[in-house]
């Protein structure tokens, strides 16, 4: 359990030394208080621009952040030759992937956390600019607790992505695992329309293809409640629960295939 906080705590480190990292999120930040200026543009819709901007640039950028780290997670230190001191240390291999997924997913967890308080406060000073009674006429209030759900699913979503990128970057090159990180990534939020795909086609062949690869692949739309959250629709708990069940099941699939891939590489 030390090791394991060890490579944690190091990747985290790591991480926040990172000049990619201050940028994304500098741009991120920048992003939301742009969503500000674009929003006294729209008459009546600032909060909602706001918000749905705001968001918006949590996802992307914490997709960055979770692609362009994770996918060095383990390829670093074997180009590195540093991982040859990892393993000669009395550290289970499963150590290091568990440690390293686990510092990754502590960076993704503090910069959400600056990007969704950002969003807070652009929100609180176009708030302040209105009237109470003017206010009472939004869908939501601008701090609406509710934000919090869609950032939390955001967190799944990253999660499930970083794990993705974890799990190529055991046996493939960094380049090849962003490109199949972010083929996934798109495939994920398109994987619902495979599961009508028998409706479009004619093959029995390429419609079973179709629905197997609907099981296979994550459906990330699952995790995406920006638009509900910005009109003041509810998200259940349940809801929540169910798609936090997925995510958790998902990746724990994905990371137990990164610990049999990683524990059968030979490093000779």
């Amino acid at each position: 359990m030390r090791m394991f906080a060890w490579i944690a705590i190091n990747v985290f480190r790591e991480s926040v030394r990172d000049k990619v990292l201050y940028n994304l999120v500098f741009f991120a930040i920048l992003l939301t208080g742009a969503a500000y200026l674009i929003g006294q543009l729209t008459a009546g819709q600032d909060v909602k621009v706001i918000k749905d901007l705001g968001l918006s640039a949590v996802s992307v950028f914490g997709l960055f952040i979770a692609v362009f780290i994770g996918i060095g997670l383990v390829s670093k230190e074997v180009e590195r030759r540093s991982i040859y001191g990892l393993l000669a240390k009395p550290i289970d291999r499963y150590h290091i992937v568990l440690g390293k997924y686990a510092g990754l997913l502590l960076t993704l967890a503090v910069n959400l956390a600056i990007m969704a308080a950002a969003l807070y406060v652009v929100l609180a000073y176009t708030a302040w600019q209105f009237p109470p009674e003017f206010a009472r006429s939004w869908d939501a209030p601008a701090l609406d607790p509710r934000l919090l759900q869609a950032v939390a699913l955001i967190f799944v979503e990253l999660s499930v992505i970083t794990a993705i990128a974890l799990f190529f970057s055991t046996f493939s090159t960094p380049m090849l695992s962003a490109a199949l990180t972010f083929g996934l990534f798109v495939a994920g939020h398109f994987s619902a329309d495979l599961r009508n795909f028998d409706q479009v086609v004619e093959s029995p062949a390429a419609a079973r293809l179709a629905r197997g690869l609907y099981w296979v692949l994550p459906n990330l739309a699952t995790f995406d409640v920006k638009t509900q959250v910005v009109h003041g629709q509810p998200v259940s708990a349940g809801y929540m629960a169910l798609a936090v069940a997925y995510g958790a099941v998902y990746i724990g699939l994905l990371i137990c295939g990164a610990l049999l891939i990683f524990s059968r590489r030979d490093f000779k």
